[in-house]
C-alpha cells in the first residue's frame, strides 16, 4: 500500500511532501514522544501525532517513515513544510481524533 492509497481512503489533507506520496507503507506508529519513536518505530511506518514541529521531520527522516498524519486540525509549522518537501517524506492531515484515525490505518493495512 502507497501513502497516496491511505490519503484517499481517509480523505486526508496533503499539507507537503507530495513527491513522497507514492513511498510504501508497511505499518504505523502512534507516538508525541519523540524519543519514543525515534526508538521503536520501523521503516516504512506511517507516523500518527499530534507534534507539528520541524523536529518531528529530523526523527522521521531518521528512521525513513512513510509519512507523518497530524490529528485534531493540528496544522505544521512552516519550516517544518518546507524540510517535508525537502526530504519527500509527506505531511498529512486530518480532523479526526487519534484512536479513530488510527483504527482505519489499521484496517487498511490489514485487508
Amino acid at each position: 500500500m502507497q501513502v497516496s492509497d491511505i490519503v484517499n481512503a481517509l480523505n486526508l489533507t496533503v499539507y507537503s511532501g507530495k513527491s513522497g506520496l507514492t513511498r510504501e507503507v508497511d505499518g504505523g506508529y502512534v507516538s508525541d514522544l519523540l524519543s519514543d519513536v525515534m526508538g521503536h518505530a520501523d521503516t516504512g511506518n506511517v507516523w500518527v501525532t499530534l507534534q507539528n514541529h520541524k523536529n518531528v521531520m529530523a526523527i522521521a527522516s531518521l528512521k525513513d517513515l512513510a509519512a507523518i498524519i497530524l490529528v485534531k486540525g493540528i496544522e505544521p509549522e512552516p519550516d517544518t513544510l518546507s524540510q517535508s518537501n525537502e526530504e519527500q517524506i509527506p505531511i498529512l492531515g486530518t480532523d479526526l481524533e487519534t484512536f479513530e484515525v488510527v483504527g482505519k490505518i489499521y484496517e487498511l493495512i490489514n485487508k
